[in-house]
């Protein structure tokens, strides 16, 4: 006899009435070892077992506590109560194994309310919880729904090298790998480790990306990246997920374009296939966050962005419209406004939820504040660089239209002191076939942020990887 998921049996209940069934899962809660709430992970809803009469030992009932798993062989019937449209009238009950009620204390399998720091100290545990499930759950629609859309856009799937000897981003906050033992490093250096040179983790696929789609078209990249930065923030990983495609003959238009196309499929496939899960995490949210932008839920939120186009000016430009606003009249900024600075989270904010109402796309930032890659405009002030903006995240998606021309990369590697030795592999593509190309990078963890509402990125991903954290 099959084996249900609570998913399969909730939607395909009314062909099912009366039918006995197998189920499986975790118990939510047991009332009056009557009444046990089931869940396999499959929904956010749970699944009620009946205990009817005295089918079943008292203490065999004993045994039935909050997180044991359980097998249960019952006939779904209407249920009575409103806060489920069926159960099951157990007639079999299969302990897989039992737990202590002493284990349980002090874990946050307890059904009261705990903090995200308490969450993130059990982190093994907290994938049980209703909030963290949910997220997961839109985590994997969304993992899902980016390998559809680059499919069904001719995009083909590269997998790029985790371990690097090259720092796309040129900043030089990499972890560095070796099979040395670290109290006897040779003095000679790396020549006798296991690569026979210095290597790292890798801070991006781009650059590999970029040779693939000078000869496949379009290409994307979806894997791991690993930033050394000391970032203590609630929108900075050491270890997170990137999706990075490449395009050839693409220029910054169609880049934006991209980009914008990508992020409001996303959006929509989230709001079509996650609707349980969504309605859930909307009482976090409006409770935690307190939300200013439009709509009052993640939702509002998602259908507006969903159905809104994006707003696109130039860095020039947003520099004008915030040293113009009222707030910088006032002082109200922490950072001066000037040409040539890195955008804060504070102009960021403004320009996204005070001034446009709507994500943000700047474009043709300063040179000197961007990679040695990008494409150098005619002005030789400014470079083809993209960055998206979304309400409460900030920049969601960085990107550019590649430099593709030989002298002027190589020029621009020389001032950031990049060894063109060691990127004479990246440097070859310009000599053989050069055509212009474009690309960005958006990062998972922040996508799943936002649409789940979350304040804190640590919150959106398994075992949260930041400065002096590795635990798990």
């Amino acid at each position: 006899m099959k084996v249900f998921s609570i998913k399969e049996l909730l939607d395909e209940s009314p062909s099912l009435m009366t039918k006995e069934v197998f189920v499986n899962g975790w118990v939510k809660s047991v009332r009056s070892r009557r009444f046990i709430d089931l869940n396999d992970g499959s929904t956010i809803k749970d699944l009620q077992i009946v205990i009817e009469g005295s089918k079943f030992a008292s203490d065999f009932l004993k045994k039935i506590t909050i997180g044991i798993a359980l097998r249960v062989f019952g006939t779904i019937v209407i249920s009575l109560g409103k806060k489920q449209s069926i159960e099951i009238i157990a007639k079999e009950i299969k302990i897989y194994s039992e737990i202590s009620h002493n284990y349980l204390r002090g874990t946050i399998l307890q059904p009261k309310h705990h903090s995200f720091e308490k969450l993130r100290e059990q982190a093994h545990l907290r994938f049980r919880t209703r909030l963290f499930s949910a997220i997961l759950r839109i985590r994997h629609q969304l993992a899902f729904s980016i390998h559809h859309f680059f499919h069904k856009h001719n995009f083909y799937y590269i997998h790029t090298p985790i371990i690097t000897t090259s720092d796309a981003e040129g900043a030089g906050k990499m972890f560095r790998i070796t099979s040395f033992n670290l109290e006897n490093i040779p003095n000679h250096g790396y020549l006798d480790d296991f690569f026979g040179c210095s290597t790292y983790l890798t801070v991006s696929g781009q650059l590999a990306g970029e040779t693939a789609a000078m000869a496949l078209g379009k290409i994307y990249t979806f894997g791991p990246t690993f930033r050394a930065e000391n970032s203590n923030t609630s929108r900075h990983l050491s270890e997170f997920w990137m999706v990075e495609p490449e395009m050839a003959f693409y220029e910054l238009e169609d880049n934006m374009d991209l980009a914008e196309t990508l992020l409001k499929s996303l959006l929509n496939d989230v709001l079509n296939n996650c609707v349980e899960d969504l309605d859930f995490l909307n009482w976090s949210f409006i409770k935690n966050q307190k939300p200013k932008f439009e709509g009052q839920n993640i939702v509002e939120i998602l259908y507006f962005i969903k159905q809104h186009s994006f707003a696109r000016v130039s860095y020039s430009e947003a520099i004008e419209i915030l040293l113009s606003s009222n707030l910088n009249k006032k002082g109200k900024f922490k950072y001066p406004i000037r040409w040539g600075m890195d955008l804060q989270s504070e102009h960021e904010r403004f320009l996204v939820d005070k001034y446009f109402g709507v994500p943000v796309i700047i474009f043709d930032y300063p040179a000197d504040i961007k990679a040695f890659y990008m494409r150098i405009n005619d002005d030789s002030k400014t470079v083809r660089a993209m960055d998206v903006l979304f309400p409460r995240i900030g920049e969601i998606i960085g990107g550019s239209q590649r430099e593709e021309r030989y002298d002027i990369l190589l020029n621009r590697m020389k001032a950031f002191q990049i060894d063109e030795k060691v990127l004479w592999w990246y440097l070859d593509t310009r000599r053989f076939g050069s055509a212009p190309h474009s690309g960005f990078g958006l990062g998972l963890e922040r996508l799943v942020q936002f649409t789940t509402g979350m304040s804190n990125i640590r919150d959106v991903i398994p075992y949260p990887r930041t400065p002096k954290h590795a635990d798990f």
